[in-house]
């Protein structure tokens, strides 16, 4: 089962270390239930929006793991290079990285757990190759699968390890950096898109609380609850375009 892996990539469900977000859409829908409907009957009629922003809340939190990963995997790549530089032997220099990268990220960073699996793999037999194969089926990076990718081949050629690994190191780097830095660039407008969603919700709490009974034509009354709905799906709708716009592939 795909939820049985502590990391494994999205498929539609998030993986059960995640039970704040379900706190968090609870919180959200009863927001909505009030201010939409002043009814906590309408909580039952919106609990179907909460698996949604649980799997949208969970494929954020997945991109963000990539980024940080990516970032940490950068670091990773010249600590091989320099190890095979040093004479080491692949298994070694990878071993080797391990011990660099709990230096500079820490124990619990994705990168060293991910190349104490590797370590534990290559203890027992299991080939490099593979290994690394399975660390970018795991993720779905595009630059572990390439790095994975060319690290079987030099491997097969016997060609100069080092002198491969360490030219397609310079360009995955290369790359890496140009799409950190259009990231920062969209960051901004990612947060503007955050403030924008809560927009909707801080102008009908503002006239229900500033204007008494300004919103009672619209509560309890079937009209009412069709406008209501009808805002609320307009809104949401809106939500899922600006998700699709800022959702550029780098």
């Amino acid at each position: 089962m795909f939820i049985k892996m502590k990391r494994n990539k999205i498929t539609g469900i998030c993986l059960p270390e995640y039970p704040l977000f379900l706190l968090e859409g609870a919180a959200l829908i009863g927001v909505i239930a009030y201010l939409f409907y002043d009814s906590p009957i309408a909580v039952a009629g919106l609990l179907p929006l909460l698996f949604p922003y649980y799997r949208r809340r969970c494929r954020e939190k997945h991109e963000k793991d990539k980024k940080e990963l990516s970032a940490q995997f950068r670091e990773a790549l010249a600590a091989i290079i320099t190890a095979l530089k040093a004479g080491y032997s692949a298994e070694n220099a990878f071993s080797e990285c391990r011990r660099e990268m709990v230096f500079q990220f820490g124990e619990k960073a994705m990168i060293t757990g991910e190349l104490g699996r590797i370590e534990k793999g290559l203890e027992n037999h299991v080939p490099l190759e593979r290994l690394l194969t399975e660390f970018a089926g795991r993720w779905e990076i595009e630059e572990i699968r390439e790095f994975a990718e060319v690290f079987a081949i030099a491997r097969k050629s016997g060609g100069n390890l080092p002198g491969i690994l360490g030219r397609t190191a310079e360009i995955i780097r290369d790359r890496m950096e140009i799409d950190t830095e259009i990231d920062l660039l969209l960051s901004s407008r990612k947060m503007e898109q955050k403030i924008m969603d809560g927009v909707p919700f801080f102008i009908i709490f503002y006239l229900g609380l500033s204007t008494e009974g300004f919103f009672d034509v619209l509560y309890h009354n079937p009209g009412g609850v069709v406008f209501m709905t009808g805002c609320l799906a307009a809104y949401l709708a809106a939500i899922l375009l600006s998700d699709r716009i800022m959702a550029i592939e780098l």
